[in-house]
Protein backbone atom coordinates (compact mmCIF):
# COMPACT_ATOMS: atom_id res chain seq x y z
CA UNK A 1 0.00 0.00 0.00
CA UNK A 2 1.28 3.45 -0.88
CA UNK A 3 1.93 5.73 2.05
CA UNK A 4 0.57 9.19 1.26
CA UNK A 5 2.09 12.38 2.60
CA UNK A 6 1.94 16.03 1.66
CA UNK A 7 4.68 16.97 -0.77
CA UNK A 8 4.34 20.68 0.00
CA UNK A 9 2.47 21.07 3.30
CA UNK A 10 2.69 24.85 3.09
CA UNK A 11 0.47 24.65 -0.01
CA UNK A 12 -2.28 22.43 1.43
CA UNK A 13 -5.53 23.33 -0.34
CA UNK A 14 -8.41 24.77 1.63
CA UNK A 15 -11.89 25.47 0.33
CA UNK A 16 -12.26 29.26 0.12
CA UNK A 17 -15.77 30.74 0.45
CA UNK A 18 -16.14 31.29 -3.32
CA UNK A 19 -14.89 27.87 -4.45
CA UNK A 20 -15.90 24.25 -4.30
CA UNK A 21 -14.07 21.10 -5.37
CA UNK A 22 -14.76 19.46 -8.69
CA UNK A 23 -16.93 16.37 -8.11
CA UNK A 24 -14.93 13.13 -8.39
CA UNK A 25 -17.97 11.41 -9.90
CA UNK A 26 -17.04 13.09 -13.18
CA UNK A 27 -14.33 10.44 -13.43
CA UNK A 28 -15.88 7.56 -11.49
CA UNK A 29 -19.16 7.66 -13.40
CA UNK A 30 -17.46 8.20 -16.77
CA UNK A 31 -18.75 11.68 -17.52
CA UNK A 32 -15.38 12.53 -19.07
CA UNK A 33 -16.11 10.37 -22.11
CA UNK A 34 -19.22 12.44 -22.86
CA UNK A 35 -17.35 15.53 -24.01
CA UNK A 36 -14.09 16.55 -25.64
CA UNK A 37 -11.26 18.60 -24.20
CA UNK A 38 -12.78 21.90 -25.33
CA UNK A 39 -15.95 21.17 -23.39
CA UNK A 40 -13.94 20.26 -20.28
CA UNK A 41 -11.93 23.47 -20.59
CA UNK A 42 -15.23 25.36 -20.65
CA UNK A 43 -16.52 23.36 -17.69
CA UNK A 44 -13.40 24.10 -15.62
CA UNK A 45 -13.63 27.78 -16.51
CA UNK A 46 -17.29 27.96 -15.50
CA UNK A 47 -16.72 26.02 -12.26
CA UNK A 48 -13.93 28.48 -11.46
CA UNK A 49 -15.87 31.68 -12.13
CA UNK A 50 -19.37 30.61 -11.04
CA UNK A 51 -20.95 31.88 -7.85
CA UNK A 52 -22.16 29.65 -5.01
CA UNK A 53 -25.26 28.71 -7.08
CA UNK A 54 -23.14 27.72 -10.09
CA UNK A 55 -24.19 30.82 -12.04
CA UNK A 56 -22.02 32.86 -14.38
CA UNK A 57 -22.81 35.48 -16.96
CA UNK A 58 -19.48 35.73 -18.75
CA UNK A 59 -20.08 36.59 -22.39
CA UNK A 60 -19.15 34.20 -25.17
CA UNK A 61 -16.57 36.75 -26.36
CA UNK A 62 -14.92 36.89 -22.93
CA UNK A 63 -14.94 33.10 -22.53
CA UNK A 64 -13.51 32.73 -26.03
CA UNK A 65 -10.68 35.13 -25.18
CA UNK A 66 -9.87 33.37 -21.91
CA UNK A 67 -9.97 29.87 -23.43
CA UNK A 68 -8.65 30.84 -26.88
CA UNK A 69 -11.75 29.31 -28.50
CA UNK A 70 -13.49 30.54 -31.60
CA UNK A 71 -17.29 30.95 -31.44
CA UNK A 72 -17.99 27.69 -33.28
CA UNK A 73 -15.83 25.61 -30.93
CA UNK A 74 -17.30 27.37 -27.88
CA UNK A 75 -20.85 26.67 -29.04
CA UNK A 76 -19.97 23.00 -29.66
CA UNK A 77 -18.36 22.71 -26.21
CA UNK A 78 -21.40 24.27 -24.55
CA UNK A 79 -23.74 21.94 -26.46
CA UNK A 80 -21.76 18.88 -25.29
CA UNK A 81 -22.00 19.96 -21.64
CA UNK A 82 -25.72 20.66 -21.97
CA UNK A 83 -26.27 17.23 -23.58
CA UNK A 84 -24.24 15.58 -20.80
CA UNK A 85 -26.61 17.29 -18.31
CA UNK A 86 -23.74 19.17 -16.65
CA UNK A 87 -24.66 22.67 -17.75
CA UNK A 88 -27.76 24.78 -18.32
CA UNK A 89 -27.53 27.78 -20.63
CA UNK A 90 -29.89 30.58 -21.53
CA UNK A 91 -28.04 33.54 -22.99
CA UNK A 92 -26.39 35.29 -21.21
CA UNK A 93 -26.58 32.99 -18.17
CA UNK A 94 -24.72 29.75 -17.53
CA UNK A 95 -25.49 27.40 -14.64
CA UNK A 96 -23.10 24.60 -13.71
CA UNK A 97 -25.45 21.83 -12.58
CA UNK A 98 -25.04 19.51 -9.63
CA UNK A 99 -24.43 15.95 -10.73
CA UNK A 100 -27.53 13.82 -10.36
CA UNK A 101 -27.59 11.41 -7.43
CA UNK A 102 -27.10 7.77 -8.37
CA UNK A 103 -25.64 6.44 -11.55
CA UNK A 104 -25.77 8.71 -14.60
CA UNK A 105 -28.02 7.72 -17.49
CA UNK A 106 -26.16 5.54 -19.95
CA UNK A 107 -25.07 7.16 -23.16
CA UNK A 108 -27.37 6.23 -26.02
CA UNK A 109 -25.87 3.40 -28.06
CA UNK A 110 -25.14 4.31 -31.63
CA UNK A 111 -26.95 2.47 -34.38
CA UNK A 112 -24.91 -0.14 -36.24
CA UNK A 113 -23.65 0.92 -39.63
CA UNK A 114 -25.56 -0.62 -42.49
CA UNK A 115 -23.52 0.70 -45.38
CA UNK A 116 -26.68 2.21 -46.84
CA UNK A 117 -27.21 5.86 -47.59
CA UNK A 118 -29.89 7.41 -45.38
CA UNK A 119 -31.52 10.79 -45.63
CA UNK A 120 -31.22 13.22 -42.75
CA UNK A 121 -35.03 13.27 -42.56
CA UNK A 122 -35.12 9.47 -42.05
CA UNK A 123 -32.43 9.61 -39.37
CA UNK A 124 -34.18 12.46 -37.53
CA UNK A 125 -37.54 10.72 -37.77
CA UNK A 126 -36.12 7.56 -36.16
CA UNK A 127 -34.41 9.56 -33.41
CA UNK A 128 -37.57 11.51 -32.63
CA UNK A 129 -39.60 8.32 -32.60
CA UNK A 130 -37.11 6.77 -30.16
CA UNK A 131 -35.85 4.08 -32.52
CA UNK A 132 -32.16 3.32 -32.83
CA UNK A 133 -32.17 1.93 -36.34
Amino acid sequence: MISKYLLRPQRLRHIPPSFSWVDHRLVRQDYLSRADHSAWALYLFLVTVADVQGLSYYSDAAIGRHLKMDPVRLAAARRQLVQADLLAYRKPLYQVLALPEGAPPAAAPSAPRTGQVQSVADVLRRVLEGGAQ
